[in-house]
């Protein structure tokens, strides 16, 4: 569901999915894609940064070749679910450079977070010096990740 103060046209949403392949693209080779013109193609990318529809550009890391191979889905439990406790949570949680991903869910936990860590030895480390010295958990359980079948940081248009 696209914001109401946001109109998005063909053009905007083709210009994302181009951006989301290759977020290198010339101005210019986006433009004769698209049989366009670089200038409204260059508005078009401004117009989209400012209103934040395009937060912000990244690389994506092959984790292999830097040593971070292991992925871990940790389901956690909070004692408590007053709104001070969720946030205090979510503020500390997100300053574990580990994890890459906080998910606050609905079903048997209240949270997903997804750790990115080299080995069992650094997760564990996690475990006992981080995630385990915040206040208001109540239950922890790690899930492996053996086969990464598909990653993407694309969002479906």
């Amino acid at each position: 569901m696209i914001a109401p103060d946001i109109s998005l046209d063909a053009t905007d949403l083709a210009i994302l999915r181009r951006l989301q392949t290759d977020a290198f693209v010339t101005h210019k080779e986006m433009a004769a894609e698209l049989g366009m013109t670089v200038t409204p193609v260059y508005e078009r990318i401004r117009r989209l940064e400012r209103t934040g529809v395009i937060k912000g550009y990244t690389a994506l890391i092959d984790r292999q070749k830097v040593g971070k191979p292991q992925v871990v889905i940790c389901s956690v439990s909070l004692k408590e679910h007053a709104l001070p406790l969720l946030l205090k949570f979510q503020e500390s949680v997100s300053t574990f450079p580990e994890v890459t991903e906080i998910l606050h869910i609905a079903g048997s936990y209240d949270y997903l977070l997804k750790v990115i860590v080299a080995d069992m030895n650094e997760y564990q480390q996690f475990i006992v010096h981080k995630l385990a010295t915040l206040e208001n958990i109540g239950h922890a359980q790690s899930s492996f990740v053996l086969t990464e079948v598909k990653h993407t940081a694309a969002t479906p248009l």
